[in-house]
């Protein structure tokens, strides 16, 4: 254990001692590599980065968002009226789309010639919207606003490039909220139309149906039908009673008995009347034969039902129609400046020192094992093939030109 341990830190203490053998090749290579690359460093020229902060209003709800509000505290037409209006994105997904696209990178190209900065020589608009994308930072912060930044080696250009950006967004989605709400009251003024068609179409079929059976008021009118019946029943039964009693104490053929068998006969064809004559509800405006009452019943609550349910349609339709129309005038700002972009006074890049460093790191990463391979190549007694021995005279041609003596 000792004897490994005692190997290990001669091994440590041979490497450190190649390191310092050869020191004078490191630290030539070494401050070449950094005066080279300082120099590179400060022949990049300074980027500038110009940031303008905005931030969507609360109450902006991004085109037809207002109409779902309509709906009351109804959440699931609401939820549906959101996926109808195409509200499932956020606003800030919306702006950044349109800061991203084609139409607003190539105004910004354009406007301020950038083709020129970027030295695009055949004006090639794909290689200046790529070139260009690459200089663009737009992400929210964490208060929730959204941040623009604009890198460019003219500080004032940056900031003004960064002022335009927002006024370009803004402007557009002013008029991609005009266009949604456009396409939007036409379709609800479609539905509209339709509900209105149906609706009177509803009432005309309620109406007719009325005038047909005279009927105003169903639930009502067969609830005097009952009633009427109800009391011609217990009156046949009071005369059958009654009957039975005169034929009892006068007899069949008595003037009193003939008298009540007439009414009694006249009560049960009453009662079969209100039961089965279909010529009942011709006769009267209130009164209907109970063989009737179900179908009339159930004619009256469908086409009364369609009636409410297009009258529903309505109520909620027509408040969004009228919003909608609203929405598509509306050119008011979709978002606020909150921090308009200034040109910077510090560079944002190259950050030299770690451009020095990284180079500097790297560099070493590669001259330390070479310098232990010069090592064991400069001492190699033996060589086993021509490579081996032109290997050996590169290294002490390497040494003479650095004048190292061992």
């Amino acid at each position: 254990m000792e004897n490994q341990i005692r190997s290990k830190e001669s091994k440590l203490s041979d490497y450190i001692y190649i390191l310092y053998k050869w020191k004078k090749f490191i630290f030539i290579n070494l401050v070449i590599v950094t005066l080279l690359t300082t120099l590179v460093a400060f022949l990049l020229p300074n980027q500038y980065k110009a940031t303008a902060t905005i931030m969507i209003p609360p109450d902006n709800q991004m085109g037809l968002g207002g109409l779902t509000s309509l709906l009351g505290g109804k959440s699931s037409i609401a939820s549906a009226g959101s996926r109808l209006f195409g509200m499932s994105n956020t606003s800030e997904d919306i702006l950044l789309g349109i800061l991203n696209s084609r139409t607003a990178i190539t105004d910004v190209i354009k406007k301020f010639n950038l083709m020129d900065y970027y030295e695009i020589d055949d004006r090639n608009m794909d290689k200046a919207i790529k070139a260009f994308q690459a200089d663009i930072l737009a992400d929210p912060n964490e208060f929730g606003m959204i941040e623009f930044s604009i890198i460019n080696k003219d500080p004032k250009v940056s900031a003004e490039i960064a002022n335009y950006l927002v006024t370009l967004v803004d402007s557009m989605n002013i008029e991609f909220n005009i266009q949604r709400a456009k396409n939007n009251r036409i379709f609800i003024e479609k539905r509209y139309s339709q509900n209105v068609a149906d609706l009177k179409k509803a009432e005309d079929s309620l109406y007719k149906f009325q005038k047909k059976f005279g009927i105003v008021a169903v639930p009502e009118q067969l609830e005097v039908t009952v009633k009427a019946a109800a009391e011609i029943e217990s009156e046949l039964i009071k005369k059958e009673m009654e009957s039975f009693l005169v034929l009892q104490g006068y007899g069949e053929s008595s003037p009193q008995y003939q008298g009540i068998q007439a009414e009694i006969n006249l009560l049960k064809s009453k009662v079969q009347e209100l039961k089965n004559s279909p010529s009942l509800g011709a006769s009267s405006n209130i009164l209907y034969a109970f063989k009737e009452m179900p179908n009339i019943a159930m004619q009256y609550l469908r086409t009364y039902r369609e009636v409410e349910i297009q009258q529903s349609i309505l109520e909620i339709i027509m408040p969004m129609y009228e919003q909608a129309k609203v929405e598509e005038q509306k050119s008011i700002p979709t978002i606020m400046l909150m921090d308009k972009a200034v040109a910077p006074e510090l560079k944002y890049s190259p950050r030299r020192s770690i451009i020095i460093l990284g180079f500097l790191f790297l560099f070493s990463f590669f001259l330390i094992p070479f310098t232990f391979w010069a090592e064991k190549t400069f001492n190699r007694q033996e060589f086993q093939n021509p490579l081996q021995v032109k290997e050996a005279n590169f290294i002490k041609k390497m040494t003479k030109i650095y004048r190292m003596k061992f």
